[in-house]
């Protein structure tokens, strides 16, 4: 299963973090952008740098699918490479589409990216569970088939999101545990040899105390955390969002990363990368060595 590579992966490397590849031209430095006559394949080369400056450094990649897909054709096919790339390396793909639907619909979806032929053959999807069980159940089978994983929305890192997930329910819960104790239940019959389930779970590190209070009643769904870094969220956060052994989830960052360079005025930005993300390695190792 994936989700057993990738825990594993996480151990070789000491890192639980996650690459964030949401990508725009603007972040390409200017000489490698003119060297390119397409920005997606600036940026290709810009992602490929990336992920050989990081790749033993870095167990797993999130490659966020709007980016590329507002380049057009083009744009899906560096998102399609940028993918293939990262696994080749050895790392962890998530493709973080937030796919969701119902019926032959969300079953396309999933084949895009869950299926052993997927035309985006990603280890895991993120994904929007607000159709329900019969939304989620295309992609839960392809799961079960592959051994591949997703993530669905729980408690998600934007101020706004507390519009709906934070609505009191007639039981007194906010409508994020219930969304969460569904996603708990959706993966029970998916635990992996390390004992987590192919069935994840998006919380963010933006709120750490119900992230702390969702690992207890998930013991067993594995976290993927974004917020941290340009989103506000530090390690101190997202720290309880781990188990007892320091495991259990990955701390996305994207722009923290990517961006390096252009905070630290240099046009090395695969250096700057890797310097940022052993820094923040040494960061979140910190803030889980009391686990």
């Amino acid at each position: 299963m994936r989700i057993d590579r990738l825990i594993r992966r996480i151990r070789e490397t000491g890192n639980p973090s996650a690459l964030g590849l949401d990508t725009k031209i603007s972040y390409v430095p200017e000489a490698l952008a003119r060297a390119h006559t397409e920005p997606a394949d600036a940026i290709y080369a810009f992602n490929a740098a990336l992920l050989e400056a990081l790749s033993d450094i870095i167990p797993c990649v999130k490659v966020q699918a709007a980016y590329y897909e507002a380049l057009g054709t083009a744009g899906v096919e560096c998102f399609r490479r940028t993918i293939e790339r990262a696994k080749a390396l050895g790392c962890a793909v998530i493709a973080d589409a937030k796919r969701g639907d119902i019926g032959s619909t969300a079953e396309a979806y999933s084949a895009a990216y869950l299926r052993d032929d997927a035309p985006f053959p990603a280890d895991f999807l993120t994904v929007n569970p607000y159709f329900g069980t019969d939304g989620m159940s295309p992609f839960i089978a392809d799961c079960a088939a592959s051994g591949k994983g997703i993530f669905a929305l729980a408690k998600t890192s934007n101020p706004s999101g507390t519009e709906f997930q934070d609505v009191i329910l007639h039981d007194g819960r906010p409508m994020y545990e219930l969304v969460a104790e569904k996603i708990a239940e959706w993966g029970e019959g998916l635990i992996g040899q390390e004992g987590f389930s192919s069935v994840g779970a998006v919380v963010g590190a933006t709120y750490p105390r119900q992230g702390a209070a969702l690992r207890r009643k998930m013991p067993r769904t594995f976290f993927l955390l974004p917020g941290y870094g340009a989103q506000g969220a530090s390690a101190e956060h997202l720290a309880a969002c781990f188990d007892e052994r320091g495991e259990g989830a990955v701390v996305a960052a994207s722009r923290s990363m990517i961006c390096a360079h252009i905070k630290r005025g240099t046009d090395d930005f695969a250096g700057a990368a890797r310097e940022e993300a052993i820094r923040m390695r040494e960061e979140i190792r910190n803030a889980l060595r009391p686990a």
